[in-house]
This record gives C-alpha cells, sequence and structure tokens, in this order.
C-alpha cells in the first residue's frame, strides 16, 4: 500500500494556489505520508475531524491518540493549527483603545530585530490587516511614511496603528521614534487616513504614544 502523499497533489496545488485544496489535503501536505494501516488520506481525515471538535490546548494529546500519529505528525499539525490563528484571530476585531491590538502583536516583542507593524483598520475601527512593514538590525527599524500609507491605501484603510518592539526591553521612545511618529501624523494628516497610535512593545509591556500626549486629541480611538 502506497502511503505517501501524491506528488500530483504538489503540483496542482503549485498551479492552482492554495484555495484549490481541501482541509484533508492541506493536513496530508503537513504530515507527509500515513502508515502500512492508514495511507495518507485516510490519516488526514481523521487528523481534520480531531481538528474540529478539540480545543486548542488539548490538541496535541488529542492528535497523539490516532493510531499513526507520532509527536512529530502532533507537533507539525498543530504547529500549522496555531501559526493560521496567529495570522488570522485579527481580523475584524474591534480596536476600542491601544490595549485592544496588543493580543495581536505582542508575539513580536520576542525578535531579536525591530519589527515595524501597520495595523490597517476600517471605519469602524476592526482589524482589516497587520503587515510588517519593516524589519531593521537589533537596535533600529528605518521607517518611512511611504511604506506604511502604502499598505493603508492599498486596504482601503480609514484609520492606522502602528507598532514596533524594543528589542532591548526598554519601551521608552527613542529621538528616531519621536521624530517618525511626527512624520507619520503629518502624512496622515494629508492622506486623510487617521492616526490612532504608534505602540512600542516589549515582553512585559507597551508604550503608547497617544496615552503619552504625543498624538493630538482629534484623531482619538
Amino acid at each position: 500500500m502506497d502511503t505517501n502523499l501524491k506528488p500530483d497533489l504538489r503540483e496542482r496545488v503549485l498551479s492552482r494556489g492554495f484555495t484549490y485544496p481541501t482541509d484533508e489535503e492541506l493536513v496530508m501536505m503537513i504530515i507527509g505520508s500515513g502508515n502500512r494501516n492508514l495511507p495518507v488520506e485516510v490519516l488526514s481525515q481523521k487528523i481534520v475531524n480531531v481538528i474540529d471538535r478539540t480545543d486548542r490546548d488539548k490538541l496535541i494529546p488529542e492528535l497523539l491518540k490516532i493510531n499513526g500519529v507520532g509527536v512529530s505528525k502532533a507537533l507539525a499539525v498543530a504547529s500549522a493549527v496555531e501559526f493560521g490563528r496567529r495570522r488570522t484571530c485579527h481580523l475584524e476585531a474591534k480596536v476600542r483603545c491601544a490595549k485592544d491590538v496588543l493580543p495581536f502583536v505582542q508575539s513580536y516583542a520576542m525578535k531579536m530585530q525591530e519589527h515595524f507593524l501597520t495595523v490597517c483598520l476600517s471605519g469602524a475601527h476592526e482589524i482589516i490587516s497587520i503587515t510588517v512593514t519593516s524589519v531593521g538590525t537589533v537596535n533600529n527599524a528605518m521607517i518611512h511614511p511611504r511604506e506604511v500609507f502604502t499598505e493603508a491605501i492599498k486596504q482601503k484603510a480609514s484609520a492606522i496603528i502602528v507598532c514596533h518592539n524594543h528589542p532591548s526591553g526598554n519601551i521608552n521612545p527613542s529621538r528616531d521614534d519621536i521624530e517618525t511618529t511626527k512624520r507619520l501624523l503629518e502624512a496622515s494628516e494629508i492622506l486623510g487616513i487617521t492616526f490612532l497610535d504608534h505602540l512600542i512593545i516589549n515582553k512585559t509591556g507597551f508604550f503608547s504614544f497617544r496615552e503619552h500626549k504625543f498624538l493630538e486629541e482629534k484623531s482619538a480611538v
């Protein structure tokens, strides 16, 4: 019995894109093969069934109950599920204050380089997208307003929040951070896209330019 992933599935996905495969076929590409008793198609169906009915914190133990799913396959599947959740959990989330954004960007606080993020919001202040706009060195992520607002214009955003991490752990803004914030505010006024806040994050907290009165109240959330 052939337990391995069929090459034509990979070829079809490469030619047609990721909207083509079923959930079971996506899992087949993650686990790669079945075993002597279960072909990869059957094993993938069992895995999808477990994912559909299991809470995230119990997923790995439940996957390990499937005959043919060892630790490596269980971790691979659970990691893919978690990665997908992190990339989509922000969609349409309502932002009422700076803290509402934190759950969706906090993972970047662990990065060893500065990552500058643009959070695009609808007119109702629901999150449309979160994009990594720039990645810098250990100490500095160089950013230009065009990089931030290109994404906002493409997403037809009514407002933005920007955010970056400080790998040093110090969340106080640098002189460059303050100058960047001023340039972004000026650009937002020209473009008519509200600049709601600039957040600096570390592993335990955040600094809000809005809350520290660096931004005008007319743009408040």
